[in-house]
């Protein structure tokens, strides 16, 4: 019970400062800006109501995935106010960052309160976004960060999102060993075939 407590008050912690940070670096808020807050209001309601896991990996590897997950997104901010990059197609770059917020927004409802950030065994949702691919929100994620990069990059923030995405796919992997264990994974595997990337993987 504790551990759940913990792990809990965890990610509202850690959601919430997300939340500061967010308000902090954003000079004006466009629609995308509050639908990354309304995403965040809801993880801070799913944090004090979300059910207890069956299983939860607990391994350091999961654990610096994690930490990297959260980490890299403010470090290529950080990194551009330090060092400009190059602007390569604003217009495309919002279409893409707007579709993740999206995407990202429409997945986190149907998840609802089995949503977790360690991977973990708390049930299996496979209705909407979820019958498009098997991890929509990492999608969301990938789609953010090309979107961002179109707006603004330089070779430092390229080499943030490969590291990024290198954590995603474990915590891809490491996800589905626990979700294997549902009864029901089978068939939700044999009707979505692809995690990530329709028709490719």
């Amino acid at each position: 019970m504790f551990g759940r407590r913990f792990a809990d008050l965890l990610l509202f912690c850690v959601t919430l400062t997300e939340l500061v940070i967010l308000f902090l670096l954003t000079p004006s808020f466009t629609i995308t800006d509050w639908i990354y807050v309304l995403q965040h209001l809801i993880v801070l309601g799913i944090a004090l109501t979300r059910r207890h896991p069956k299983v939860r990996d607990y391994s350091i590897a999961s654990s610096v995935a994690v930490g990297v997950a959260y980490v890299y997104p403010y470090a290529q901010v950080i990194y551009l106010r330090w060092s400009p990059g190059y602007v390569a197609s604003p217009a495309a770059g919002l279409v893409l960052v707007t579709l993740a917020a999206g995407l990202s927004l429409v997945s986190l409802l149907t998840m609802g309160r089995l949503f977790g950030v360690r991977p973990a065994l708390r049930g299996l949702v496979t209705s909407g976004s979820y019958g498009l691919v098997r991890h929509p929100i990492y999608l969301s994620y990938v789609l953010g960060d090309i979107g961002y990069n179109l707006q603004e990059w330089n070779f430092v923030t390229l080499l943030l999102v490969l590291v990024g995405w290198m954590s995603l796919l474990y915590r891809i992997c490491a996800e589905e060993r626990l979700l294997s264990q549902h009864v029901e994974w089978p068939a939700y595997v044999a009707l979505v075939r692809y995690r990530l990337l329709p028709g490719i993987w």
